[in-house]
Formats: C-alpha cells, sequence, structure tokens
C-alpha cells in the first residue's frame, strides 16, 4: 500500500468524533479526514481541546491529514438565499445580509487554516461557492463579460484568505465540483488565471464529479500534478440508457432511480480507478485517499468497510525501475 487511506467525516456527523474512530478503525481506515463543524469546534476556549483532538485519534491509531469546510467555504463567493441558512452556523448566517455572510464566512476560512497549522496540517479542502452558476446555461446568453466579473469576484474574496494561508505554511484545496467556480478543466485553469496561479491554491481530487460530466477526470490529474493537494476517492454510476431526469438531476434527489447519474460506493459505478492511481503515481502524489462514501442506496456501514477494502486493494505503490532494467546482465 503506497497512501494512508483515511474516512471524511462529514457524512457520518450524526455521530461523535470517538465513535467515528471507534467506526473508522474497525472499517480499517488508517485515519480521517475531519469535516467541519460536526467534528472539530475552531473556536474552542479549552486551550487544551486541539491536543485532545490529536490524542483521541492517536488514542485510536489514526491518522490526520486534512481538515475540510465545505459548508463554509460555499458562502465565500455564492450568491446568498434561503439555502444557506440551512447549511451554516447561526453566527456566520447572521441576519442572512449577504454581504456580511459572505465577509464572515471568508473570516471563518481563515480561523480554519489557523486551526490546520495549529494541527500541524499542511491542507484545508473545501468549497469556494460561484456568483456566475446560474450563468452555466447560456441562455439568455452570458457575455464574456459577465463570465469575467465572477472570476474577479472569486480572486478578490479569495486572494486574502489564500495570502493569510500561504504565511500559515497551509494549502486551500478547492474541490472541483458543480457549483464552484472550478468544476472541469477549463475552469479549473480559469480560477487558477484569476488568483495568478497562487502557491496556496490548489485542488482536491475527486473524479465523481467529474466523470458523469464527461471530462476527462485522469487527464485532469497530469494537467494539474502540481496543484493536486488532496484526494477524495469516490464512485458515480451513470447510465447506458437514456433516463427520465438528465445530467442536470431534473430537481430530485440524490439515489432517484429516475437520475441519470448517482454518487455509488467505491467499484460500484463507473469510474476507472486504475488509471487514477497510476496518473497518482506518476505524478509522484503521496497524500492520502480519502474515502468520501455517498451510496444513497446503501447502509453506510456496509459502504465504508468495502469502501476501504477496495482503496487498499487497489492502491499500490510505483516501481522505481521500468520492468525490463534487470535483463541487461553487467
Amino acid at each position: 500500500m503506497a497512501r494512508p487511506v483515511t474516512l471524511y467525516s462529514l457524512q457520518w456527523g450524526d455521530l461523535d468524533l470517538n465513535t467515528v474512530c471507534e467506526k473508522a478503525k474497525s472499517f480499517g481506515y488508517d485515519g480521517l479526514e475531519l469535516g467541519l463543524p460536526d467534528h472539530l469546534d475552531i473556536h474552542s476556549k479549552d486551550p487544551a481541546y486541539l491536543s485532545k483532538i490529536k490524542a483521541l485519534l492517536e488514542k485510536h491509531g489514526l491518522q490526520l491529514h486534512t481538515i475540510s469546510t465545505h459548508l463554509i467555504g460555499q458562502a465565500v463567493c455564492d450568491n446568498i438565499d434561503e439555502r444557506h441558512k440551512a447549511i451554516l452556523p447561526d453566527y456566520i448566517y447572521g441576519d442572512g445580509d449577504p454581504e456580511g455572510v459572505r465577509e464572515r464566512a471568508a473570516a471563518e476560512l481563515i480561523r480554519t487554516g489557523e486551526v490546520a497549522a495549529e494541527l500541524g496540517l499542511k491542507t484545508v479542502v473545501g468549497f469556494t461557492g460561484s456568483s456566475i452558476w446560474q450563468y452555466l446555461y447560456s441562455f439568455p446568453p452570458v457575455t464574456e463579460e459577465m463570465v469575467n466579473k465572477g472570476y474577479e469576484d472569486f480572486a478578490k474574496r479569495f486572494t486574502p484568505i489564500l495570502d493569510a494561508y500561504q504565511k500559515l505554511g497551509v494549502r486551500f484545496a478547492l474541490e472541483v465540483h458543480p457549483t464552484e467556480i472550478a468544476f472541469d478543466i477549463v475552469t479549473a485553469e480559469r480560477a487558477l488565471q484569476a488568483v495568478n496561479y497562487h502557491p496556496a491554491f490548489g485542488f482536491n481530487y475527486d473524479p465523481s464529479h467529474l466523470g458523469y460530466q464527461g471530462v476527462d477526470y485522469v487527464d485532469f490529474i497530469y494537467r494539474f500534478a502540481e496543484r493536486i493537494f488532496h484526494v477524495h476517492m469516490k464512485d458515480v454510476y451513470w447510465s447506458d440508457e437514456l433516463k427520465q431526469a438528465g445530467v442536470f438531476g431534473g430537481y430530485v434527489t440524490f439515489g432517484d432511480p429516475r437520475r441519470f447519474w448517482n454518487f455509488r460506493s467505491m467499484g460500484r459505478g463507473k469510474i476507472n480507478f486504475e488509471e487514477i492511481i497510476r496518473a497518482l503515481n506518476s505524478i509522484n502524489y503521496t497524500g492520502p485517499l480519502s474515502v468520501e462514501w455517498e451510496d444513497s442506496a446503501m447502509d453506510r456501514e456496509h459502504g465504508a468497510k468495502e469502501s476501504c477494502e477496495f482503496v487498499k486493494r487497489l492502491d499500490f505503490q510505483p516501481s522505481a525501475h521500468a520492468f525490463d532494467a534487470f535483463f541487461e546482465k553487467k
């Protein structure tokens, strides 16, 4: 096995951290990716709080490589509405004034970077949100100026965050994902350009958000080799047949059989993880492989266990030599 296999904790947010640790260890995981705010309080007044978190994981023999703040990050660049009230803490949403929400979310992201540094971590995973996602389908016609303004807004809001992260020795890994400023290869490149290839900005690679779109998810790894800061292992299935709800989802919930695509437990979808592992080996990625388990049709404990087994069976160390390097006798 070349890399540690970790479990993202956000899908287990209804359980306390000790219980999640017990389950993750019993499933065979090497560590956790802690999801905020459920399993890490970045505003704890207890001076020993972070030491206690590390001690708890160590007690269970679990590693910690990154923390994730998807819900807060979403609010930094989004057009704020009532949906955000459901996912944000009250002290971030406040009175719901959009600019106030965005400013408080940005400050929270910086605080998250500070906590990551205090924990000795190098990477924070999260979302950015997007002020232009609603322009995805270009009708009425969307002008280039409108799109440019969206990337300018992203750069304006995230550059101070990235500057703070750089000073802390921490990197922000955007999970390239629909509803974010980057959701495929073209927009990922555009996001990098918008922040002038800031050294603290890169990507959390998750093939499940690319495959069903028709995006070359293996090529993504090669194109952004130096910007792959973290990796999510998540599978997705898309239909070979026409369905009632297409790529855009038809406003039906995840798991609905009428959908063209749905997330699935590892090895049960259509993502070619063999090629992903070979690509990660090629770019010398040595970080964790974090299982973000999402399968609406499966018991999560069954799925988490089989996903851990799948990843550990699939992963392998790269060779230091070509296979025929030893044919020639000296």
